[in-house]
């Protein structure tokens, strides 16, 4: 019997943007990051009036779902925006709010 498929991935996808979406503080640090070429998370330590473990790991959430990505540059590790997610995450909440 043939399995009949209900949610696509496109609707998969939209929720794991939502959910890490789901704190302001991760809000605010995508569109923060979306407003310049790069950031490090030193910077947002900086802005941000949290712990350093709890920033990273907001961060993590942020990279996970795909909407940052990371590289070490030694001591820092330098997060950006996912550029092409970005347009993907933007696009699948445009067409649910439409």
């Amino acid at each position: 019997m043939e399995e009949i498929k209900i949610i696509t991935d496109s609707q998969h996808q939209l929720a794991r943007f939502a959910k890490a979406l789901g704190h302001p503080v991760r809000v605010y640090i995508l569109e923060h990051l979306s407003k310049q070429p790069c950031c490090y998370s030193g910077d947002l330590s900086d802005v941000l009036p949290i712990a350093k473990s709890t920033l990273s790991q907001h961060l993590k959430e942020l990279k996970n779902a795909g909407l940052i990505q990371g590289e070490t540059e030694a001591p820092k590790v330098k997060y950006c925006i996912n550029r092409d997610n970005y347009i993907v995450a933007r696009t699948l909440f445009s067409k649910l709010f439409e």
